[in-house]
């Protein structure tokens, strides 16, 4: 297998709502990823984009009064955006499991797992939640609610529909998952999902009517019903290489490399027991690791809410501090696996002390020295990342590497107040220029490893190094 080849991906965010800072997070992660891995010589294929089927869009469509069409290319429009918004890598792939390319090869697929015998027809009875597009036990629902969907009713569902043989799998899944130890990370999220597929596994339902709710991908061979949502958005990770009508890339990058997908803990079930199951089901390769996310939460520990109005949104966040602050704290200052707190507030703190006061601060000090004492650009090592910077990141904990990171910029700061160049240059020359010298090649180090992590800043403070001059105005001004 080619150690050259890395796949990574997102979730979908379903396209009822307006982006928010939590799915905001799990983009940039996956963007530090493919950025690093590029750095290390991988072709890299970088997916997200947005899961445009399902109850949950019908209703809301509805519930505007326009067509659902029009309801899901208005928000997939929003979420789009993010690219520019987030400074995400310019060749990162963005599907729409509206697109006809995916619907089909989502039908391929419901064909393969039909033919080798993983999908049948039933009559039930269950209790639905449409925020999570999933069926609930009784054991699940607090006081007849969502847990985590509060606001929706729990619906009650008595229809016929296709089912996908989940419970077959019990024994493949846990002896794939006791072959790949390492499979979801963190490892607490890995001991949550083998005691559910412990547990044993209940076949799920894969089809709705489409009498009742024809906002779906048509069943192949029954055109009375739509696939759920799940079955189809999940068929994402591989229609968007291509898999049903051009192999190569999904040969490339899927069979022959390393495919990652980063997700929330609402959605450890679906990627790595779900989608693990589906896959065996049509005898196709599993992924290589999923990584999971905590949620973001209010100060204090309040579950964010549009009805609260603690949601932070984005686009806000941007406008107010720019870019690469929403990144900085998403990336340096809240936990990668576990819940965390998010606020502008909190934001702004933290883009005040590390940014502003920090980083921005040492590139004017170090480039005005060099600018008044050096006479152009010191020979740079453009191979100069220290390998224990990249091993935080192959193992996906960049809060470390940002870490890492930052100590080398309060060492910096440490050498700065030692050495006191500024003082040193006046006394002996060259001993200061010296000193001068060694702050700027270790700042462009500082700069090369930002690039996944604050690539705009990154590109600014290697451009001022180059030029040997400093910021005609502070990377970051402080906010008041």
């Amino acid at each position: 297998m080619s150690t050259k080849n890395f796949y990574i991906t997102t979730t979908l965010p379903y396209v009822n709502a307006e982006p928010h800072v939590g799915f905001a997070m799990e983009l940039i992660r996956a963007d530090v990823i493919a950025r690093a891995k590029i750095l290390q010589g991988y072709d890299v294929f970088f997916n997200t984009g947005t899961d445009e089927h399902g109850s949950k869009l019908y209703l809301s469509a509805q519930k505007e009064g326009i067509p659902v069409q029009e309801y899901v290319d208005r928000y997939a429009q929003e979420f789009r955006g993010l690219k520019d918004l987030l400074n995400i890598s310019d060749d990162v792939h963005f599907i729409r499991t509206t697109d006809k390319n995916h619907e089909s090869a989502a039908q391929e697929f419901w064909k393969l797992c039909d033919e080798n015998g993983y999908i049948y027809k039933k009559s039930y009875q269950i209790k639905y939640c449409v925020g999570c597009e999933l069926e609930k036990t009784d054991s699940e629902l607090v006081d007849g609610k969502c847990p985590i969907h509060p606001t929706y009713t729990i619906e009650s569902i008595d229809e016929e529909n296709y089912f996908f043989k989940f419970s077959v799998f019990q024994k493949q899944l846990l002896e794939f998952y006791e072959r790949r130890p390492d499979f979801v990370i963190p490892d607490f999220r890995f001991n949550e999902i083998k005691a559910f597929v412990e547990r044993g596994l209940e076949d799920f339902s894969i089809s709705r009517l489409k009498s009742k709710m024809p906002w779906g991908v048509p069943v192949p061979g029954d055109d009375t019903q739509v696939m759920y949502v799940w079955f189809d958005a999940l068929v994402n990770y591989i229609s968007t290489l291509g898999w049903s009508d051009n192999k190569e890339q999904f040969e490339k990058f899927w069979v022959n490399g390393t495919p990652l997908q980063y997700c929330g803990k609402d959605n450890l079930r679906q990627q790595s027991a779900m989608w693990q199951a589906m896959l065996m089901a049509a005898r196709l390769p599993n992924s290589h690791q999923i990584v999971i996310n905590g949620f973001f939460t209010a100060p204090g520990g309040l579950k964010m809410s549009k009805s609260i109005g603690n949601v932070v949104n984005p686009y806000d966040v941007v406008n107010e501090f720019g870019t690469d602050a929403l990144r900085y704290y998403v990336l340096g200052e809240v936990s990668m696996f576990e819940d965390s707190p998010c606020s502008m507030e909190l934001i702004k703190a933290t883009y005040n002390a590390k940014l502003a006061n920090g980083l921005g601060n040492l590139t004017s000090r170090i480039m005005k020295m060099a600018g008044t004492h050096l006479s152009g650009c010191p020979e740079v090592d453009e191979k100069s990342i220290p390998e224990e910077y990249f091993a935080f990141l192959d193992e996906y904990e960049i809060g470390k590497a940002v870490h890492f990171v930052w100590a080398e910029i309060t060492a910096l700061d440490t050498l700065i107040q030692d050495k006191q160049p500024f003082k040193l240059v006046k006394t002996d020359l060259e001993a200061g220029k010296a000193v001068v010298e060694e702050l700027v090649k270790r700042l462009y180090t500082v700069a090369r490893m930002l690039h996944p992590i604050l690539p705009e800043t990154s590109n600014k403070i290697k451009a001022l190094v180059k030029e040997n001059k400093s910021p005609e105005t502070p990377l970051f001004l402080r906010k008041e």
